[in-house]
């Protein structure tokens, strides 16, 4: 049992970078950055001096948390 409540603190802390988000909801790098500013997507955090990341648990709640398209257009 402690093994699975190790697996789930760290998959709670995964991180994904900016390229791996992009690939993971299909949007293009300003469109991501231009929803973290509207308030609509997960904003990212600093992991460095440079470089930021997403909580991949947060960018997979906002994935569930769209609506589906429809299936007829």
């Amino acid at each position: 049992m402690a093994a699975d409540t190790f697996r789930q603190a760290l998959d709670a802390k995964a991180l994904a970078r900016r390229r791996q988000v992009e690939q993971l909801v299909q949007l293009s790098r300003s469109t991501i950055y231009a929803n973290v500013k509207a308030g609509t997507f997960p904003a990212p955090i600093r992991i460095g001096a440079r470089a930021v990341a997403w909580r991949l648990a947060d960018v997979e709640a906002w994935l569930e948390a769209r609506p589906l398209a429809s299936a007829t257009v």
